[in-house]
């Protein structure tokens, strides 16, 4: 069972980490692959999809991410010694037999993230029509998997990577700018393999699934210009290296040629497989509630914007709940995931789902608990998931004064309210759980 550390004084807050936990342990890579993969003689089947072994020399694995380590376990148990080489690339790397764990760093890219991508690089240089690429492309592997263009440092990528975290900007749009850095991302690393088959094993932690987000779409044709990477610099105001700014500008100018689009052949010996999304864990917490014997609603899986305007609307649902029995009646439980943005205005410490909880628990009403969780088991920049929090876990000058510098976790760490679980081993967004019940 997944290790949850949190403070839980009444059945409500012992539900809300109940249904974070299972949510986190549906998605765990080796369970979701284990239900999505099989082989059977030389059939080997992802969802509805079967690849005929007898047809490839070769079958290599590569990828990154959180939770590809996982996605490597489970390939190397189904598939054993007909994997003739990988590398996948993740913050803990474990031990393998076929495939090679290999380190990198999240969020910012690491010298070490650039090396061990180096190596993947090479393992996909002079491919064939027989050989079969397995990818596992797993959330986090923007960071983790940096291979800088042409011209691009890696501190140069560094500091663009740390203007677009503290923007405010969206995952589309911080991955415009980093697809136009790299000669891995947005459909990148098919045009290396090509003409290899390549199949996807995705776990998304983009809201939407859009396959040319999700790890900036190594595998996906990328639907973003050089024009939309100058406008999110521009937009933004980011105060980005001269070289980052001149290659965008060539390419904007025609100068450097584009990342491979919709329709390029390259794409004709791909397919992706989506195996598990933040709905998966919200599903999964779905039935333990209910199996308790309270009223589930998933409201969204798709929650986006200011984590602290988001926290608004869901002490509205939760008020809403007790006085009108709309959208349901208590006991209840509303669900929802995604992945909110904090716009960084001090040097505090936080993340989404801590500013979240932080803005929500002097708003709430009485005889309601929200958790919410990072599903990867870092919360931003910080060693905790997130928190969990009630009407009288912060005061309203307290939420005020650590709002206004973006220093969450003192205030919910001094309240007991933040959430411990470590890495989790993978990462399908944000989830959170608002349980409605004055009775508990």
């Amino acid at each position: 069972m997944q290790d949850f550390d949190a403070n839980t004084p009444t059945s409500a807050h012992e539900l809300a980490v109940d249904c974070l936990r299972t949510g986190v342990e549906a998605v765990l890579p080796e369970r979701v692959v284990r239900e999505s993969v099989s082989l059977d003689g030389n059939v080997f089947a992802v969802a509805d999809t079967r690849y005929d072994l007898s047809a490839y020399d070769r079958i290599l694995v590569v990828g990154g991410g959180k939770a590809s380590d996982g996605v490597a376990d489970a390939l190397e148990e189904i598939l054993g010694d007909r994997i003739d080489a990988g590398v996948v690339v993740t913050p803990n790397p474990g031990d393998g037999n076929r495939i090679e764990r290999l380190p990198g760093d999240h969020p910012v890219p690491s010298e070490r993230g650039v090396e061990s991508t180096r190596r993947l690089v090479e393992l996909l240089s002079g491919l064939d029509e027989r050989t079969l690429v397995l990818a596992a492309i797993t959330g986090g592997a923007s960071a983790l998997l940096p291979a800088p263009a042409d011209g691009i440092s890696l501190s140069d990528l560094r500091t663009t990577t740390d203007e677009l975290l503290e923007s405010g900007a969206e995952i589309h749009e911080l991955n415009a700018v980093r697809k136009h850095l790299s000669t891995l991302k947005g459909g990148s690393l098919v045009r290396l393999a090509s003409p290899a088959t390549v199949v996807g094993l995705v776990l998304s932690d983009v809201v939407g699934n859009d396959l040319g987000v999700i790890a900036s779409g190594p595998t996906a044709p990328d639907e973003t210009y050089y024009d939309d990477a100058l406008d999110v610099v521009d937009r933004f105001e980011l105060d980005v290296p001269k070289s980052v700014r001149t290659r965008l500008a060539r390419g904007s100018a025609g100068e450097i040629p584009e990342t491979p689009k919709p329709g390029d052949p390259i794409f004709e010996r791909v397919d992706n497989h989506i195996l598990a999304d933040t709905f998966t864990a919200l599903d999964a917490a779905r039935e333990v509630a209910e199996a308790r014997g309270y009223d589930p609603l998933i409201l969204s899986s798709r929650v986006r914007g200011e984590a602290r305007e988001a926290a608004k609307t869901h002490v509205a649902v939760a008020a809403e709940a007790l006085a009108t029995g709309n959208p349901l009646d208590a006991p209840a439980v509303v669900l929802s995931g995604g992945e909110c943005t904090v716009t960084v205005r001090g040097d505090g410490s936080g993340g989404p789902n801590l500013e979240f909880c932080l803005a929500a628990s002097p708003e709430l009403p009485d005889g309601v608990v929200l958790a919410s969780i990072d599903s990867d088991g870092f919360d931003g920049g910080t060693d905790v998931a997130g928190a969990i929090v009630d009407s009288a876990s912060v005061t309203h000058r307290d939420a005020n004064k650590a709002l206004a510098t973006n220093d969450a976790l003192p205030a919910l760490a001094a309240a007991d309210a933040v959430i411990e679980t470590g890495p989790t081993g993978t990462n399908v967004n944000d989830i959170r759980v608002l349980v409605v019940d004055p009775s508990a």
